[in-house]
């Protein structure tokens, strides 16, 4: 049984680690300190880099990784991989816990019907992305990059498990491109 998570997950850097601490640590301390504008920043940074991510990943890497050979792919598919692992889960608990929380701070989880519309539109859709984040992209990529690391992978399956991973993940750049959409109403007053 190994020791560590650096032994379950070799490519992983220590300070991948750190880093994803310290960012939750961030959260957390805006959040503790209750500045509005400070747990507004820490939301919308969390959602911008988080949506840029999987806009690129679906849109932009994806599609190009597609015609690359196999040896490309999982060259690429690994190192990927050992960044999106805790990177991705990070930017959705920071965005989704630090927007319920500013969204509380600044009263909009009392507002009246419609405008409280929005406010459950916005809840729906962090949920969804939520989901699809830690639930089905998060697995979907563990699954990727262990078998991109055995000597002998076999490649229909990561075709398989890309193809599903990269529709995901795309599917989640449009929600989050919805998320934005409910966001600009937040940011106007509802």
């Amino acid at each position: 049984m190994p020791d560590s998570a650096s032994e379950v997950l070799p490519n992983i850097k220590p300070w991948y680690w750190l880093a994803s601490a310290a960012a939750l640590g961030v959260m957390v301390f805006a959040i503790w300190l209750g500045q509005p504008w400070f747990l507004n920043f820490v939301h919308v940074m969390s959602g911008a880099l988080w949506t840029g991510t999987d806009l690129l990943m679906g849109f932009v890497v994806g599609p190009a990784l597609r015609s690359a050979s196999f040896e490309v792919r999982r060259a690429a598919g690994i190192r990927i991989a050992t960044r999106t692992i805790l990177l991705l889960p990070t930017l959705a608990v920071i965005t989704g816990t630090s927007g319920w929380h500013h969204a509380r701070q600044m009263g909009f989880l009392d507002a009246a019907w419609p405008q409280y519309g929005w406010v459950l539109a916005a809840l729906a859709l962090a949920a969804v992305l939520t989901f699809q984040g830690l639930c089905i992209l998060l697995p979907a990529n563990i699954r990727i990059y262990f078998e991109l690391r055995k000597a002998q992978p076999d490649p229909e399956k990561i075709g398989r498990a890309m193809r599903f991973y990269i529709r995901v993940i795309a599917i989640q750049g449009l929600t989050q491109v919805a998320m934005i959409v409910v966001m600009a109403r937040f940011a106007t007053g509802l």
